[in-house]
């Protein structure tokens, strides 16, 4: 049993940059098991799975380890497939999601992205969270991540965790940002309990970061750049209590899976 995979880096204009993730479709699910297993061989931060349904899409991530309820680059990643290999012929695609329905539009070269705002609550620092970063920190909320503030861009990039500490925390993962220099936001995101030890663009913490700083900046469209290794930029925008990302992806690789039958 074959079936097709394909690996995009989402968040860039070039290959070499962004965030990859596979994207398989498939005409039916297969075991979850299954799944699990062909993302921990990718070995990606990510590995999405779709089905065609009547309205659209079913579309499911998975990390090394886990399968996860949202996923932003990976879905701009899947879109990207429909769109650019596979025809889909529409506008907008809608995938259904375990964050529920999801559309993807294409808005010029770019696609852009329609998902639920994270209104991040206020919280205390644990333990290992102060440990894991090792530096000065000012506001921590929670969402679906850990979410901390620091006072400038050259201390987010000098943050050299300790992922041992960080995977003690109860939540997916620990977003930190601080006003950039050259766009209105830049953040570095870890999650090493779910098997990333640090994701290099992360669409999803966007859901998050967005509400903050266009509170934070008095805009409702902002720029962002995560600033790992390989980097990456989202064009984020505040519409009530949805947030629109928008970003570039790039095809890397078309393959096939060689599954047992």
């Amino acid at each position: 049993m074959k079936i097709k995979q394909y690996q995009i880096d989402a968040f860039t204009t070039q290959i070499f940059g962004g965030n990859p993730a596979a994207v398989c479709p498939l005409d039916t699910w297969l075991a979850d098991v299954l799944l699990q297993a062909i993302a921990a061989e990718n070995n990606l931060s990510e590995t999405a799975f779709f089905v065609s349904t009547k309205n659209g899409f079913h579309l499911r991530w998975f990390t090394p380890v886990a399968e996860v309820n949202l996923c932003g680059h990976a879905t701009l990643a899947t879109a990207h497939v429909l769109f650019e290999i596979l025809g889909y012929a529409q506008a907008s695609i809608a995938f259904e999601t375990r964050s529920g329905i999801l559309n993807v539009t294409r808005n010029g070269s770019m696609l852009a992205m329609d998902f639920p705002a994270a209104r991040a609550e206020p919280c205390a620092p644990p333990a290992a969270l102060l440990a894991g970063l090792g530096v000065k920190i000012g506001e921590v909320f929670t969402a679906d991540d850990y979410f901390v503030v620091v006072d400038s861009e050259e201390i987010v990039r000098s943050i050299q965790p300790d992922f041992a500490k960080l995977a003690e925390l109860n939540l997916r993962g620990v977003c930190v940002t601080a006003r950039g220099r050259n766009v209105d936001f830049v953040s570095r995101f870890f999650a090493p309990k779910f098997g990333i030890p640090e994701d290099p663009v992360t669409g999803s913490t966007h859901c998050a970061l967005t509400p903050y700083w266009a509170k934070s900046l008095n805009k409702s469209i902002l720029s962002a750049r995560q600033i790992s290794k390989r980097g990456g930029d989202i064009r984020c925008e505040l519409n009530g209590d949805r947030v629109t990302l928008s970003g570039y992806a790039v095809t890397f690789m078309e393959a096939e899976i060689f599954l047992p039958s």
